[in-house]
């Protein structure tokens, strides 16, 4: 078993501000560059190319924590507020878990809400982690914040198989009904779905079951995209070893693009949505099935860039090596 290894980052900034007009936030925060929870289909994998890392496992076992993130957020704040610019809010989570495994020790994460709650900054937080049940004291101390669980199935082997090192679904369950109970604003991310895995009536009658029992209300729901060749090429490994029938499918859904084709995508989506409205739940769309723009993370190794590489034969491998595509670092 590979030993993970924890590395501080220096960087100069660590509030984002975020530009493209397809995203629904202005500020970011990502404490962490690398993300233990190992997710075979995230799109941040390749972040950690710009950090001169490979983009295979080394993203799950080499962690990169920013140092001094909650007091140069506080210089930012500070010097925000002089001039009456504050964030309306800030989101936290938009590229890798700010509840990873390691924030149970740095706690990084409770460190830059500390100094939110201090400014009077709401936020949006993303993770897979019931570790956010620890900051339930500063996420009520800062009215209209709000938390994302992403769940994208029950089923132990799917989840396993993509989520390697994820708490299990249940568990984010009921971090969600918990995070209601006291009155935080809680949506479940059911994101991403996975065509011909997790896109299936059982499935999908399954979460959204699972989620009306537990209180919640709203959904997003985002299919799988494949952002760049090397999370294509992660992603095709895995699926290659666990679905090995399906990787013709998804070579043909995901060639040359990042994301399935609008004729696979219309029916199910209109499947999934008859299903959660007969449980109660609404979907409150998708702002990562919009196409991302060009940024970088302040304080990373670059520029996002394109990248491509030549064809082959298999429909599966053609898809692993896709036409060049944008990835947005947050």
């Amino acid at each position: 078993m590979t030993r993970t290894q924890y590395e501080p980052l220096a960087v100069k900034s660590v509030l984002n501000a975020v530009k493209a007009p397809s995203m629904p936030f202005d500020w970011s925060i990502n404490p962490y560059r690398g993300c233990q929870h190992g997710c075979s289909f995230c799109y941040a994998r390749s972040t950690h190319v710009y950090l001169g890392q490979s983009a295979d496992d080394a993203f799950q076992n080499r962690i990169f924590w920013k140092e001094d993130a909650p007091s140069l957020l506080r210089k930012e704040l500070t010097r925000m507020a002089a001039a009456s610019r504050l964030p309306e809010s800030v989101t936290i989570g938009t590229a890798t878990d700010p509840y990873q495994q390691l924030e149970a020790r740095l706690r990084l994460t409770r460190g830059c809400l500390e100094v939110l709650a201090e400014f009077g900054v709401p936020v949006s937080i993303t993770t897979r982690s019931p570790l956010v049940l620890r900051d339930l004291d500063l996420l009520r101390r800062m009215p209209g914040s709000s938390v994302n669980i992403s769940l994208h199935t029950l089923d132990p082997h799917v989840w396993r198989t993509f989520e390697p090192q994820t708490p299990a679904p249940w568990q984010r369950l009921k971090c969600a009904r918990a995070l209601m109970e006291v009155g935080i604003e809680t949506n479940v991310f059911m994101a991403p779905v996975l065509p011909y895995i997790t896109d299936g009536p059982a499935a999908t009658e399954a979460l959204a079951s699972a989620c009306a029992d537990h209180g919640i209300k709203r959904l997003m729901v985002s299919f799988l995209r494949l952002s760049t060749p090397e999370v294509k090429t992660w992603f095709f490994d895995v699926l290659r070893q666990a679905y090995p029938r399906l990787t013709e499918r998804y070579g043909r859904l995901y060639w040359r693009s990042a994301r399935p084709p609008e004729s696979y995508v219309r029916p199910v989506k209109r499947r999934i949505a008859e299903c959660l409205a007969r449980y109660g739940l609404s979907d409150t769309g998708a702002y990562s099935e919009r196409r991302p723009a060009n940024r970088a993370e302040p304080g990373g190794a670059g520029q996002a860039r394109q990248a491509s590489a030549g064809p082959v034969q298999a429909p599966a491998e053609r898809a692993a090596m896709c036409a060049p595509v944008q990835l947005t670092l947050f």
